[in-house]
């Protein structure tokens, strides 16, 4: 709660204005029952009209004050709660983006967006729609109960049996809605993965006709979200007929009991009915602030899940980081070992020990799961080596700052990504500043030349989520010049021609080394023809290298790489 409160002192101004609107509009509803009784008492009493008409504008002029001072509430609560949550919203996305990959991994992606939308919406309406009960109540049902036993003392001891009664009710209901809470969010999660899962691969569904089989996923995850929710709802609903039950209850005791004494003379009309104006503030003061209690207790349930994202330290900081630069561009791996999690028995990667020289290009190449795409990670940080080290200029990799290492490294990797935007807009995430010169050499390096003319508008050609009207070459060859845009000091392109035809991809490797020639590059690729010339090829075998050599020295010595090759000369794929 003392994070939370943090997030609340940037809107410390709001919040304290709301509050004292709250007390103060609180304070002028508690006058208007005693002046009621004076005119019931005094003005009809004595038919003194004069009386009776100057304090019914006093009535009319507390309502007033007390609906401006509504309004202004209103106002600033709207502000604080809606401040706070775009607070806590942008601390979390601002956290999610220090996580490396193993720290994404704990977490799956529709469950972030859960905790980044719903759960922050949440404790925003908790705010919204608490601040104002929870503040208003407490002094409301205070002073009513104090005014009730100065009006008729005896009569004021029906509070001591409701009061116990509400507040047993109440801790019934969050001691059970609480958990459910937590299941329900836990629903929306599952629901948000399968929504996501099926956008994402919404041409694989209908390519494949499983509409109907996805239609049922999501059935079954909508219906879980709707049983958690009924359950939640059905039981936090509880609270307002278990309210109304005392509270008329409690007002059919003061009548019966209130009415004797009326009729005997000890209790006047007016105090009665003023007494029983009282009472209904108490008894209404009870029921919002249990509905604050349950609003509070669904936000604690995603303030929780929300705490979660926040105090995850991310794996991989820069604490033995210094001020060193990348210079050369040499790599090498040092008896290097790696497994996603430590409790898992066997590593991903065994024993990993090369070294690349300044502007050398190495290819990797092994069977699918040889974890040649997980070994490439390692080297800007995307996750961290579990034992062994990683030199770069014979330094170890955590001697650089990550954003210093990362900017050094250009990755294009297995899965082209670009983003909603104009073809221009995608490059300039390789540098912010690029000049028309450097655009037009870095899409000349990458053959994206050759068809840029051809889109509608050329740079400013907008690309759709995903890029998702060019097609699979078009994305990687754009994703390249991203890459060289940022003229790093290695480059790593994982399995990123895989689209692309043996000539556009020999005119590019060409572009590299000719533009490029200091660059340290590795290739990962299923294609010999794709590696063949690079001065080392490197063989993974179930995340062990199995051979390294040059293609001419692996195709007479390793058997893996012989049957890689020939199976590709029988199956089309020549090598030039």
């Amino acid at each position: 709660m003392k994070k939370l409160l943090l997030y609340v002192k940037k809107y410390k101004k709001e919040f304290i204005l709301a509050v004292i609107c709250i007390q103060v509009e609180t304070i002028f509803e508690l006058v208007i029952p005693l002046i009621m009784a004076d005119i019931i008492d005094v003005g009809v009493a004595t038919g003194d009209k004069h009386y009776i008409l100057v304090k019914g504008f006093q009535m009319v002029a507390f309502a007033l004050v007390s609906l401006i001072l509504g309004h202004a509430c209103a106002k600033y609560t709207a502000r604080a709660g809606s401040g706070i949550g775009a607070e806590i919203r942008k601390a979390e996305f601002q956290k999610m983006q220090s996580y490396s990959f193993a720290n994404t991994d704990r977490f799956s992606t529709p469950s972030l967006v859960t905790r980044l939308t719903s759960d922050i919406t949440a404790i925003q309406n908790s705010i919204t729609n608490g601040l104002r009960p929870g503040f208003r109540s407490p002094v409301m049902m205070i002073t009513a109960m104090v005014v009730s036993f100065r009006i008729n003392p005896k009569l004021a001891l029906v509070f001591f049996l409701a009061a116990p009664t509400l507040a047993v009710i109440l801790f019934f209901i969050i001691k059970n809605v609480r958990p459910l809470y937590g299941k329900m969010q836990g629903a929306m999660d599952m629901v948000n993965r399968i929504i996501q899962e099926n956008l994402t691969a919404i041409r694989v569904v209908k390519a494949y006709v499983r509409g109907d089989h996805e239609i049922e996923k999501f059935q079954e995850v909508n219906d879980s979200l709707q049983s958690s929710s009924e359950r939640s709802f059905s039981l936090a609903s509880l609270n307002m007929p278990a309210m109304q039950y005392v509270m008329y209850g409690t007002i059919l005791s003061i009548l019966w009991f209130g009415g004797n004494m009326v009729i005997l003379g000890n209790m006047k009309v007016g105090a009665l009915t003023s007494f029983l104006s009282y009472v209904l503030q108490v008894l209404n003061s009870l029921m919002m602030f249990s509905n604050v209690f349950l609003l509070f207790t669904r936000s604690l349930t995603s303030w929780k899940r929300i705490s979660e994202v926040l105090d995850e330290m991310p794996a991989i900081n820069d604490d033995r980081a210094t001020d060193r630069v990348i210079e050369k561009g040499t790599i090498r791996f040092d008896h290097v070992y790696f497994k996603y999690k430590d409790t898992a028995k066997e590593y991903v990667l065994s024993d990993i020990s090369f070294q690349i020289e300044p502007g050398q290009t190495i290819g990797i190449i092994g069977q699918t799961g040889a974890a040649k795409s997980t070994l490439v990670q390692l080297i800007p940080r995307l996750y961290e080596a579990t034992e062994g080290n990683i030199y770069i200029d014979d330094h170890p990799i955590y001697e650089y700052t990550q954003d210093h290492l990362r900017d050094s490294i250009a990755m294009v990797l297995q899965k082209n990504t670009l983003f909603s935007g104009t073809v221009r807009e995608n490059l300039y995430w390789g540098k912010e500043d690029a000049t028309d010169e450097e655009l037009e050499r870095a899409v000349n390096i990458s053959c994206v030349s050759e068809f840029l003319d051809r889109l509608e508008h050329g740079y400013d050609t907008e690309l759709g989520q995903g890029g998702v009207n060019v097609s699979g070459g078009q994305k990687q060859r754009i994703c390249i010049a991203r890459a060289i845009l940022r003229e790093p000091k290695i480059m790593i392109l994982d399995d990123s021609t895989s689209a692309l035809d043996t000539a556009t991809e020999a005119k590019i490797k060409e572009g590299l080394e000719k533009e490029l020639p200091g660059m340290t590059k590795i290739m990962i690729s299923q294609r010999i023809s794709s590696i063949m010339h690079a001065e080392q090829i490197i063989i993974l075998d179930d995340g062990r290298i199995n051979g390294i050599g040059t293609h001419d020295q692996l195709l007479e010595e390793n058997e893996i790489y012989q049957d890689i090759y020939y199976s590709q000369q029988k199956g089309g794929i020549q090598a030039v």
